[in-house]
């Protein structure tokens, strides 16, 4: 409860308990068994941080904070705890609540960019090796340095499969990618689909300044995450803080030690944040722890024991409320005396015995004072919460956030050019060239089959005209061989018809008749002769006158 300008959380005998303002931002812690109070003394610090102004972001892992947006009702336990304490000025009231779900569900939309979140929180969604996360890293650098931009899973998954194909060119620069670690990132992002990580990647990204709101009356808004389903996914409600965190980080600038803090951040179920965090990742988060609160903003761990925060963190909390620790072991009442240890001892009582003493409703409380160091240890009873206890129906829920001022401002989810569509287009232009390419090579291979086949045919073609020709000539050389055969014959057949005639002719002369017959034409002839030389001399002399 917001009192004087403090912020009143128990009361021990006389003493009023406070955080005081100015030392808010020294972070706190608030542990405790099961049932024995936190909540409340969650309810009572954010209600009393935003009647004094301050924004308020806390997660409902259970659904039994939602009642923050309506006023408290009185009853019978309330006020025996009021009148115990001697509280008298307590009134109900409701806060200014904004409710917010990863799911998009019971609340306002809250999503952000694969970017934003980085390859360090991601491989822990992931549930990556050093191996693959060592991959993941190389697929962001080769985003930032290639202007893809990794929006949505779907930007991721593409990327993923176009570096894998694309392996070869990325060697030199980036080092090996092998295939098997991008088939095992791919896998994971599937498994973090099916959980609901596609509602939480995307646009439009949750503009960190709106957790960091105050209403018209100057009452910090309490910004509640609906976690019921969130938190059945462990590690991605815890990356998921871890992210808010970091973001806190990243986006608020220094502002140094003021009056109040800029804003309160409630991590429940801190253990989940710490469970199986890599070393280096723990130093980071240190880092941040002690280096946030110059920005303005306090957090507050909620777990079951501070033994679940590591010791690098549990030294920076300054502001501690313990609730009862149970101890039915010689290990759990080790934890009981380390934590009673980490108090400033007071001499009224014994700080272990009082540990597992304290009823419900009781806790042991130490806050910053104004020199900022650590007040003795108090044992005090915890103010009740001025709003609802438990959970709301559904139409008052549906009733406040239709009436936020965020309505309407992240409900549509907007899907602008990204790595998604500026690689399918270069995938889309390298395919078509590709295929161009195939087209092109299929071309020249059917064509040079077809000249192939041409000169194929050409060389049949050549070879049948040889075939032809030399066919033709052995014809001819038959033909010719024929015709010389026959012009023997006939020629034989010539010289023997005239050595026939020859015979036949000698014979012919060597008979009596033709011997008879030839001196008889001799003996003619001689005969004409003379005579016929008689008449050309008389004809000669007449001629010339030759006498």
């Amino acid at each position: 409860m917001y009192v004087d300008n403090k912020i009143l959380i128990g009361k021990s005998k006389d003493n009023e308990l406070f955080i005081v303002p100015n030392k808010a931002n020294r972070h706190g812690l608030i542990t405790g068994a099961s049932g024995s109070g936190k909540t409340i003394t969650l309810k009572v610090m954010a209600e009393s941080f935003s009647s004094m102004g301050v924004p308020v972001f806390l997660a409902d892992v259970k659904g039994d904070l939602a009642g923050m947006c309506l006023p408290g009702e009185s009853n019978e336990k309330i006020q025996e705890r009021l009148e115990g304490i001697g509280i008298k000025d307590f009134s109900f009231k409701g806060f200014p609540t904004v409710f917010w779900d990863v799911f998009a569900k019971s609340g306002h939309p809250v999503r952000t960019t694969l970017q934003s979140v980085g390859p360090t929180i991601l491989s822990r969604m992931l549930g990556l090796n050093e191996t693959q996360e060592g991959v993941l890293a190389i697929i962001f650098k080769i985003a930032r340095e290639n202007g893809y931009e990794l929006i949505d899973l779907k930007d991721l998954r593409l990327l993923l499969q176009y570096v894998a194909e694309n392996s070869k060119q990325y060697t030199v620069s980036y080092g090996n990618i092998a295939a098997q670690s991008v088939g095992a990132i791919q896998r994971s992002l599937i498994m973090l689909e099916e959980q609901g990580g596609n509602y939480f990647f995307g646009e439009p990204a949750i503009d960190i300044n709106d957790f960091i709101k105050i209403n018209e009356n100057g009452l910090g808004n309490i910004n509640i995450l609906h976690a019921t389903e969130l938190y059945k996914q462990p590690t991605l409600y815890a990356c998921f803080l871890l992210w808010l965190l970091t973001a806190l980080n990243g986006t608020l600038p220094e502002v140094g030690d003021l009056d109040k803090p800029k804003m309160v951040f409630f991590f429940d179920e801190a253990h989940l944040l710490f469970d199986e965090l890599p070393n280096y990742m723990l130093t980071q988060v240190t880092q941040i722890v002690k280096l946030i609160r110059s920005k303005g903003i306090g957090l507050y761990f909620i777990s079951q024991s501070p033994k679940d925060i590591p010791d690098e963190i549990l030294a920076q909390l300054g502001n501690k409320v313990q609730h009862t620790l149970r101890a039915y072991t010689p290990a759990e009442q080790k934890v009981i005396k380390a934590v009673a240890d980490s108090y400033r001892a007071n001499p009224e009582f014994n700080t272990e015995e009082a540990i597992s003493a304290l009823g419900t409703g009781e806790a042991l409380i130490s806050f910053m004072n104004e020199k900022g160091e650590p007040n003795i240890v108090e044992k005090a009873t915890i103010l009740p919460p001025q709003s609802q206890m438990g959970a709301i129906d559904d139409s008052i829920r549906l009733m406040v956030v239709s009436k936020s001022a965020f309505m309407g401002k992240y409900d549509t989810v907007v899907d602008r050019e990204s790595a998604f569509e500026i690689l399918s287009k270069e995938m889309e232009e390298k395919r078509a060239i590709e295929q161009e390419t195939i087209r092109a090579k299929e071309e020249k291979k059917l064509q040079e089959e077809q000249e192939k086949e041409q000169a194929k045919a050409e060389k049949e073609a050549e070879k049948a005209k040889k075939e032809e020709e030399k066919i033709r000539k052995e014809e001819e050389r038959a033909e010719e061989k024929a015709r010389k055969e026959e012009e023997r014959i006939r020629k034989e057949e010539e010289r023997q018809r005239k050595e026939f005639e020859k015979e036949a002719e000698k014979a012919r002369k060597n008979s009596w008749q033709y011997k008879v017959g030839k001196q008889a034409e001799r003996t003619a002839n001689s005969t004409i002769n003379s005579v016929a030389r008689k008449v050309a001399n008389n004809v000669l002399k007449n001629l010339f006158g030759l006498k």
